[in-house]
């Protein structure tokens, strides 16, 4: 299969499919705010049944525009912060959690090529963040100008990144 195809997406359901399990038995909640990923995180979350024992919503926050209807982040907010920095990943995360009230948001920003973006990032950078009960917050960079591997390169990152904040947390008590 060629990158980018129907098996890196089963790759990312398969990413998923632990996590999905784990908000589901934690009894936790998550929401996803993504931006060059352009909904392949939210698509690989929901693709499991079940889905709606965890995922509450998201949006792919593309444009400035979309930060200011979606997100409910005007320009004060983001003045002095560059669209893809882990700063600006980390208030995605912050700002989807607290919109839908979510245990945990995730959140993806960046340059998915064959161009950088006009802040100065290459292709292939991205910045995602987990908010939660613990966050996590990293910065990506494949090398690669390739769009859609670079796509479902930032997803399977952004799952993986889910995946190290769900193990650090907590869980909740026993009942």
């Amino acid at each position: 299969m060629t990158q980018g195809g129907a098996g890196d997406f089963a790759a990312l359901v398969a990413l998923a499919r632990p996590l999905g399990e784990a908000l589901k038995a934690r009894g936790e909640t998550i929401t996803i705010f993504e931006s060059s990923a352009g909904g392949l995180i939210s698509a690989a979350l929901l693709a499991l049944p079940g889905a709606s024992a965890y995922y509450l919503g998201g949006g792919v926050i593309y444009t400035q525009r979309a930060r200011k209807r979606i997100a409910g982040i005007g320009r004060e907010a983001v003045e002095g912060m560059r669209s893809s920095s882990e700063p600006y990943a980390l208030l995605l995360a912050h700002s989807a959690r607290e919109r839908l009230s979510a245990t945990w948001a995730l959140s993806e920003t960046g340059a998915a090529g064959p161009d950088g973006n006009r802040y100065g990032d290459p292709a292939g950078h991205s910045c995602m963040a987990v908010a939660g009960p613990t966050e996590r917050v990293l910065t990506l960079r494949t090398g690669s100008a390739d769009r859609v591997a670079n796509m479902h390169a930032f997803a399977a990152r952004a799952l993986a990144l889910l995946g190290e904040a769900l193990v650090a947390a907590p869980g909740p008590e026993p009942a």
